[in-house]
C-alpha cells in the first residue's frame, strides 16, 4: 500500500525562476534581506507587511513577500528547496513516504494582479517543478499553477501540466477577486475534467484587497475561511454536480470545519425542500486534508471514510505543519486500520489520480 503525503511542499528559490523568457526577465523575483528593524509602534498590525531586520522577503512586482517566515527547521535547505532532489526522496524513506504531492509557498498568497507577470511565473514555476520531479519514478508529484487572470492562457498551461506530469492545479479561497462558483471558472473546470485533473484549493487568497483587510494576526480569517467558504458555496450551488467527472480537493484548512458546515448544507437544503446527500463528499467527489488532532471519529460520520486524505505541509513550520503527520495518525488507534490505510494512501491515489 503507498503512503501518500497529500500536502507537502516546497520553497521557491531562485533557481525557479530560470525559465523566464528573455522578455520577462524584469518580472524575475529577488531575493531582499532587510536590514533596518522597525519599532511596534512602526509596525502596528502591518508587522507582515514591514521588513525586519535579517528577514529574507522576495520582491515580486514592486511588493515584498515573505520568504523564510515559517520554514520548517525538521528540513534542510537542500530538501525544502529542492536544491537536492535524492536528499529529499531519502528523508521521505525515513519518514516512511513513499510519495509526496507538491504545492508552492509563495504563491499561496497574492503576487501580482498584472496577466502578463502571472502567466510568466506561472509557466517558469511549473517548468522547474516539473523539471525536478521527472526522474523520481512517480515519488514526487506537483500540483500546477495556472494564469488565472487569462483564461485562454490558463487552459492551455493545464493541458500542458497533465503532459508534463501535474496530478492536479491548484486554486486558493479567493481568485482574480472571484469566488471560485463564478461562471469565469466554469471554462476550467468542463477542461479539467476531461483532462482528470483536480481542483485543488488550498489554504491561501489570491486577493490583495482581502488580504490588506486583515491584519498579519487574522492568518485564519485570511487564509483559511474563505476556503471554507468555498466549500460550502461549491456544494449549495451545485457546481459539482455540473462538472460530472471533476473532483475538487480542500487542502490545508484541517477537517474539522465539516461537522457544522455540512449541517448547515443539510439545513438549507431541507428549508428549500431539497433532498440532501447521504455521503455529501462522496456524491461531489470532494475530498478533505485533516490533521492529526482533528476528531476523526465525528468526522468520518459526517465525511465518510472514502474521502479524507492528509498531509504533512513538509518545509513549513505553520499551525498545519507536522513532518510525522502520517506515522501519527497510524499510531494513534482512534478509529478502525483499514480507514487509517484508506486516509494514508487509497483516498488520496484516488484524488490525485495517481
Amino acid at each position: 500500500m503507498l503512503t501518500i503525503d497529500a500536502d507537502a511542499h516546497v520553497l521557491e528559490n531562485p533557481h525557479t525562476w530560470d525559465f523566464l523568457e528573455e522578455s520577462e526577465q524584469d518580472f524575475r523575483p529577488e531575493i531582499i534581506v532587510s536590514e533596518r528593524q522597525y519599532t511596534k509602534a512602526e509596525m502596528r498590525d502591518k508587522w507582515d507587511r514591514m521588513p525586519q531586520r535579517g528577514t529574507e522577503y522576495w520582491f515580486v512586482d514592486g511588493r515584498l513577500q515573505p520568504k523564510n517566515h515559517n520554514v520548517g527547521l525538521d528540513t534542510t535547505p537542500e530538501t525544502r528547496e529542492m536544491r537536492d532532489v535524492e536528499a529529499r526522496l531519502r528523508h521521505m524513506d525515513e519518514l516512511e513516504v513513499d510519495v509526496q504531492v507538491l504545492y508552492p509557498t509563495l504563491f499561496l498568497r497574492p503576487v501580482t494582479m498584472k496577466p502578463a507577470v502571472e502567466l510568466a511565473l506561472c509557466r517558469t514555476y511549473n517548468r522547474w517543478l516539473a523539471g525536478l520531479c521527472e526522474g523520481t519514478k512517480g515519488r514526487l508529484r506537483w500540483i500546477a499553477l495556472l494564469p488565472f487572470l487569462t483564461m485562454d492562457k490558463a487552459l492551455a498551461e493545464l493541458a500542458w501540466a497533465r503532459d508534463a506530469g501535474a496530478c492536479g492545479f491548484m486554486m486558493r479561497g479567493l481568485e482574480v477577486e472571484k469566488q471560485l462558483t463564478d461562471p469565469y471558472f466554469f471554462p476550467l473546470y468542463e477542461e479539467a475534467a476531461r483532462l482528470d485533473l483536480p481542483a485543488c484549493v488550498h489554504s491561501g487568497i489570491a486577493s490583495f484587497t482581502y488580504q490588506d483587510m486583515f491584519p498579519a494576526t487574522a492568518g485564519f480569517r485570511r487564509f483559511k475561511l474563505a476556503v471554507v467558504g468555498d466549500f460550502h458555496s461549491l456544494i449549495m450551488e451545485g457546481i459539482p454536480a455540473k462538472f460530472p467527472g471533476l473532483r475538487f480537493g480542500f487542502i490545508e484548512v484541517s477537517a474539522q470545519w465539516l461537522p457544522y458546515v455540512i449541517h448547515d448544507l443539510k439545513r438549507l437544503s431541507e428549508r428549500q425542500g431539497m433532498e440532501f446527500p447521504e455521503d455529501v463528499l462522496r456524491e461531489n467527489r470532494v475530498y478533505v486534508a485533516c490533521q492529526t488532532d482533528d476528531d476523526l471519529a465525528t468526522i468520518l460520520r459526517y465525511g465518510g471514510e472514502d474521502n479524507l486524505v492528509i498531509g504533512t505541509d513538509y518545509g513549513h513550520a505553520d499551525r498545519s505543519a507536522e513532518i510525522e503527520a502520517l506515522r501519527v495518525i497510524r499510531n494513534k488507534g482512534e478509529v478502525a486500520p483499514h480507514i487509517i490505510d484508506k486516509i494514508l494512501g487509497q483516498n488520496a491515489k484516488t484524488f490525485y489520480g495517481l
